[in-house]
């Protein structure tokens, strides 16, 4: 992995990037940009960002297709309309919540990118509960879908409503729930109260669609967050791949470490692997100081609770033979802002060129003070798969 950081005095930005590359076949980029100047009114800072991306997509990210990208605001309310001059009209890849940027700013963005020939990027359908945005290369569709919102009823309702409408979009693709989606991220709003209704929803309509304890879950951060609209509970944001195979997929435990997270409840994997012949793709899911009895590691202490977090995702990214050199994004979520000096200092010390934002974004169980989520990839020459 190559990491550069790239500083616009200019725009007031801080961008830093990582580059996967190989001999043969496709780079994968990603990109974390942040605002250096916390002064400036949302509306400069939402023009220094884009300006800044701008010159990057002419530079160093020049010829690149653009996958998907998060914008991480600090008012959902009152700044995502402002954003609408700058996007496409069709955002089907482009995830925004409420979680701020603890560094002061009022924005942040995440993108991913890929550079090669034969990448497709294409939207399908419309922007609302039927519409996906498709990266086609090779032999598979990479569907995303972001910020699918529903506005009626409770949590549990909510996320009922938008499972079963994601089940029915990917049959339009010939996929399943159960058999091609890797990733998904559930933002709630006012976690401590809503998160149990995302809970019970998303175990009903799993067991519906064939996913239990005794086959497998999706790789998933269920995280506090917020959409604009005050009704939205429960955002998701989607991704699946069409073509992928059973035999590409590995789900990480690191039982050493952690427990099966439906010994506490809930459904999800603490960590995704899909092999390619290429390279291998590591999803960890966001992952807290817990140990293999699911019971929360140091209580009320957040740089312990960050040590044992590391720990936790190095024992995931090792099952998958990967380590935290093949890290190429990483997104912290704290729980309290007065952490966030003890936080950034452990983190900056034992990640320090990983593109990584700091976010505040209470975590699913209130004894959980920081929580961390990452994607690897790492080369392979495996001819039983198809490359990316």
């Amino acid at each position: 992995m190559i990491y550069s950081t790239i500083t616009d005095k200019k725009n007031h930005t801080s961008a830093e990037i990582s580059e996967f590359r190989i001999e043969r076949g496709l780079s994968e980029y990603q990109l974390i940009i942040q605002i250096t100047d916390a002064t400036l009114p949302f509306p400069e800072q939402l023009k220094s960002i884009f300006a800044s991306i701008e010159h990057l997509l002419s530079h160093e990210l020049s010829d690149t297709t653009i996958v998907f990208r998060r914008i991480f605001l600090s008012d959902a309310a009152n700044q995502t309309e402002l954003l609408s001059d700058y996007l496409p009209a069709n955002k089907n890849n482009i995830s925004i919540i409420e979680q701020p940027p603890l560094n002061g700013t009022k924005i942040a963005i995440w993108m991913y990118f890929l550079k090669g020939d034969g990448v497709v990027s294409q939207n399908m359908e419309t922007n609302d509960s039927s519409g996906l945005h498709i990266i086609r290369h090779g032999k598979f569709n990479h569907l995303w879908k972001c910020s699918a919102i529903k506005n009626d009823g409770d949590s549990e309702n909510q996320t009922r409503s938008l499972l079963n409408d994601y089940i029915t979009l990917l049959k339009k693709h010939n996929c399943t729930i159960e058999s091609n989606c890797i990733r998904t991220w559930i933002f709630v709003q006012n976690v401590d109260t809503n998160y149990p209704g995302v809970v019970k929803a998303r175990r009903e309509v799993f067991a519906e669609n064939g996913l239990s304890s005794n086959t497998h879950f999706i790789a998933s951060t269920g995280i506090g967050g917020r959409y604009k609209d005050k009704e939205t509970l429960v955002v998701f944001d989607y991704y699946s791949i069409e073509g992928i195979q059973k035999e590409q997929i590995q789900y990480l435990y690191a039982k050493t470490h952690l427990n099966p997270t439906y010994e506490y409840g809930v459904t999800f994997e603490r960590g995704t692997c899909i092999h390619f012949g290429d390279r291998r793709h590591v999803y960890v899911s966001g992952t807290a100081s817990i140990n293999n009895k699911g019971e929360i590691v140091h209580p009320g202490n957040v740089e312990m609770q960050a040590v044992r977090m590391i720990e936790n995702v190095d024992a995931l990214l090792k099952e998958s033979e990967c380590g935290f050199e093949d890290v190429s994004q990483m997104i912290i979520y704290l729980r309290d802002i007065a952490d966030y000096r003890v936080a950034k200092d452990i983190i900056d010390k034992r990640f320090p060129l990983i593109p990584k934002v700091i976010v505040l974004a209470p975590v699913c169980r209130p004894g959980w003070l920081i929580e961390m989520e990452c994607f690897a990839v790492k080369e392979d020459n495996d001819e039983r798969f198809e490359p990316l």
